[in-house]
């Protein structure tokens, strides 16, 4: 078997901007991506239809007061990583989970309603007891940028600028001493129509929720606006061109952590990080393009950090769920005569 591992041009530049604005207008997506907007819609559709790509609308659980997000390290009895994987992507609570190398052998992001609930899930009801060796939880205290945020650097800057007019913002930066934003019922049942597509027309949005468009139109400004609501476009890095995705886990001084934070926030390849209570009081995820990129990453990146007293970084094998949704298998192809 051959790994079909990258995205046509025209996909790849579709998907791109989409990264950059998940519900841009499609005339902007078409100019970000040098082609008509049919052909456009079209290829989306198509890798919507075979399942590499998907744009899905995502509540801000902190923001709205829904939930603790929590990173949990497993190491796994040998040969257990992959059904010990398979068995937290099962969960509900699960939000991101994958199959690591290194000091652990799988990761998971869990959101408990409260840390009540999360010592029952790591004490009673997490699955494959027998298969874990031990298991680190991490609580997510500030989240510096999101998968939500991230620019893979593939759009060019003109058309990049017209898809995300102004630089990114963490939305705690915006509304970090705000108590938690609640959604009232439409508001709740607007975001569920989005988690499910995150493109889908507002007439069809306000025949789903049974208000008109321009309610809709409003509420949705307002979510956004207020940090509640965001949109992801959901394609594997692979797909992309980036080959290497990892976990990276810093331990850093506190009175560094929120300059380190903001620096390794600002990098290209750096899709998500957060503060967290731990050993570990940095973790991210990361990808770059080459194997050979993760040296210089190391070096130049985290060894310019202030206050890193520790480091270490798990290699991702498979990533199986990616913002509550499991993912799809990569495309492959067989080789000839086969």
């Amino acid at each position: 078997m051959v790994d079909d591992t990258k995205l046509g041009e025209v996909d790849r530049q579709v998907m791109a901007a989409l990264q950059l604005d998940g519900r841009a207008p499609w005339h902007l997506v078409a100019r970000a991506a040098g082609v008509s907007e049919s052909t456009a819609q079209r290829r989306f559709a198509a890798l919507r239809e075979r399942g590499a790509a998907r744009v899905i609308g995502v509540v801000d659980v902190l923001r709205c007061g829904l939930g603790v997000p929590v990173l949990t390290r497993i190491s796994c009895r040998p040969g257990t990583a992959e059904d010990v994987a398979a068995s937290l992507a099962a969960r509900p609570e699960a939000r991101f989970v994958a199959v690591v190398t290194g000091a652990a052998d799988a990761v998971a992001e869990f959101v408990v309603p409260t840390h009540r609930h999360l010592a029952q899930l790591l004490t009673r009801d997490m699955p494959a007891h027998d298969q874990l060796t031990e298991t680190e939880t991490f609580t997510v205290m500030r989240t510096f940028t999101s998968a939500h945020d991230w620019d893979p650097g593939l759009v060019k800057p003109d058309a990049a600028a017209l898809l995300r007019p102004e630089p990114v913002r963490p939305f705690e930066d915006q509304v970090w001493e705000r108590p938690p934003d609640r959604l009232d019922d439409l508001e709740l049942a607007i975001a569920a129509a989005l988690g499910e597509d995150g493109r889908m027309p507002v007439k069809e949005l306000a025949g789903r929720v049974g208000v008109s468009e321009s309610t809709v139109a409003r509420r949705i400004d307002s979510m956004v606006e207020r940090g509640c609501l965001r949109f992801r476009t959901l394609v594997e890095p692979t797909l992309l061109g980036f080959a290497v995705e990892f976990m990276l886990w810093l331990d850093v001084e506190p009175a560094h952590l929120d300059s380190a934070g903001r620096r390794l926030a600002s990098q290209p390849g750096v899709k998500y990080l957060s503060a967290t209570a731990g050993r570990f009081n940095l973790c991210g995820q990361v990808s770059l393009r080459h194997f050979a990129d993760l040296y210089r990453f190391t070096t130049d990146v985290v060894g310019a950090l202030p206050g890193v007293r520790r480091a270490d970084t798990t290699l991702q094998l498979d990533t199986l769920k990616r913002a509550w949704v499991p993912t799809a298998p990569e495309p492959r192809k067989e080789r000839r005569g086969r």
